[in-house]
């Protein structure tokens, strides 16, 4: 099913709101929010699912010792979970970038850890390069904002690594 942006940017709100909640219920801990890199309009299919659970795999083998919370959300907009953990944030960020670069589909999963106020940490505060574009050298960013790689390159490329990863 094809989102619209209004559906996208409600998501978005639903999410920060739900980070918010789980964040002010467990004060004192981190919040390690898991989303799927999803280019387009369509945010859940098989592949999405396939990205998901082994995002989802990566991250609790990494946090199950210092899990606190779990939810998590299988919804038309994308598939979403939220760990509130014992751990430092910054450690946790760095934890996650670990995940992100070493798994084989690490560069589908976006793992976000929000510092206290709510701010998600970057990859740069943690000493770490930003993330790549899946298709060339330059920064991911970049490419997204002039627009360097047409939605048909980035699926097939996306459709690329999870059929190897299915393999």
């Amino acid at each position: 099913m094809e989102i619209t942006l209004d559906m996208l940017l409600a998501s978005r709100d639903s999410r920060q709101a739900k980070q918010m909640a789980l964040m002010s219920a467990h004060p004192g801990h981190t919040l390690v929010c898991l989303t799927v890199v999803m280019p387009g309009a369509v945010k859940r299919n098989l592949h999405s699912l396939i990205v998901a659970n082994a995002a989802l795999t990566a991250v609790l083998e990494c946090f199950r010792q210092c899990l606190v919370d779990i939810e998590v959300r299988d919804l038309v907009t994308g598939y979403e979970a939220y760990l509130v953990v014992d751990m430092n944030p910054m450690e946790a960020k760095k934890l996650s970038c670990q995940i992100e670069d070493s798994h084989p589909l690490g560069r589908l999963f976006d793992i976000d850890i929000l510092a206290a106020d709510g701010t998600p940490l970057s990859r740069e505060q943690v000493g770490d390069t930003p993330r790549q574009c899946l298709l060339c050298e330059h920064e991911s960013r970049w490419c997204m904002r002039n627009h360097t790689h047409t939605q048909a390159e980035l699926h097939t490329r996306i459709n690329e690594m999870i059929e190897d990863y299915v393999r």
